[in-house]
């Protein structure tokens, strides 16, 4: 078996990825919001400069970064690659880890909903009951009207959709498009639309924060790659549905670090929620339909995450082709 496919290396890989975003999220919520959004949005895009010399093809130029075959959907993705990025911080600064998680992995039903309606892609009743379920599972775990709802469920759902967003111009843009202007646009992004804001209100790190924001910056660029790699190994259909095992990591992070508790409805809403997503990945897996990318963090993570699923059908990050 070549080097370039082995399906059982690449959902291992897969799974180390998402538990290194794991760790990079429960960084941020070690914050616990004294550093504003936007300038840890900011540092951690800085980091995701990292990635480029891997995801850079021998036949990329450094300005493919900020070129383009469609400037308005380029343009698109930038302003939602910053939308996700502070709104996912918002998020996991907020609300309990797994609680944030149960509504970003509401993306798959976004990329459902809105391909229908931009695509007018041919959506069977399966997958609207994927769909329902998933609202349902949302539903179940916020109970308005019997609890309080905050900042960050709105932000949760900002960024789920935000990344949603992206994953659909990323459909419509095709696998012509190299793949780092896809990652260059939701970069970019955030670094001008978070450091812009960011000049109102800068914070001074002490040193602990910075080892947080750092370690949120690192992990997310290290993830990226290991996410990169794994995509490389197996097709996007495997790759996927490991992004659940974060919520494995978000229980025992919330019960260990930050003392969160699940009651008895979020538990089976969550479980309702992670259901919805997996049927839509088989679903589309056997109507072989280009899967919705893996949750990562919707943030600065997003854009290469969505263009995992581009790997088989084109180069890695050294400008071998993939098979």
């Amino acid at each position: 078996m070549s080097p370039t496919h082995s399906p059982l290396r690449g959902v291992v890989v897969a799974f180390a990825a998402y538990a290194v975003f794991a760790f990079s999220d429960a960084s941020i919520k070690i914050l616990h919001g004294a550093i504003p959004s936007y300038q840890v949005a900011f540092i951690g895009s800085i980091f995701g400069l990292v990635v480029l010399p891997v995801i850079k093809a021998q036949d990329d130029s450094w300005l493919d970064i900020v070129q383009t075959s469609n400037r308005i959907l380029w343009a698109l993705r930038f302003v939602c690659g910053a939308i996700g990025a502070i709104a996912s911080i918002i998020a996991f600064t907020k609300l309990p880890m797994a609680e944030a998680f149960s509504l970003l992995f509401l993306l798959p039903s976004f990329v459902t909903i809105l391909s229908v309606i931009f695509l007018k892609e041919d959506v069977r009743w399966q997958r609207w009951m994927a769909v329902v379920v998933g609202f349902i599972g949302v539903l179940i775990v916020l109970r308005p009207g019997f609890r309080e709802l905050s900042a960050g469920h709105l932000a949760a759902a900002i960024g789920g959709l935000s990344a949603a967003i992206s994953i659909v111009i990323l459909r419509a843009m095709g696998p012509a498009e190299k793949r780092i202007s896809l990652y260059g646009a939701g970069l970019v992004g955030t670094l001008i639309v978070s450091g812009l804001l960011m000049l109102s209100d800068i914070a001074v790190p002490t040193p602990r924060e910075w080892l947080f924001m750092a370690s949120y910056g690192i992990l997310g660029a290290i993830g990226n790659v290991l996410l990169m790699t794994a995509a490389r190994f197996a097709p996007a259909n495997l790759v996927a549905p490991p992004q659940y095992s974060q919520m494995i990591w978000a229980i025992v992070f919330g019960y260990l670090i930050f003392d969160d508790t699940i009651d008895l409805p979020m538990a089976a809403g969550i479980v309702l929620i992670i259901c919805s997503g997996l049927l839509t990945l088989a679903r589309e897996r056997k109507r072989g339909t280009p899967l919705p990318a893996a949750v990562v963090s919707v943030d600065n993570q997003a854009p290469v995450s969505a263009t995992a699923e581009l790997a088989q059908a084109s180069f890695d990050g050294v400008g071998h082709p993939a098979e």
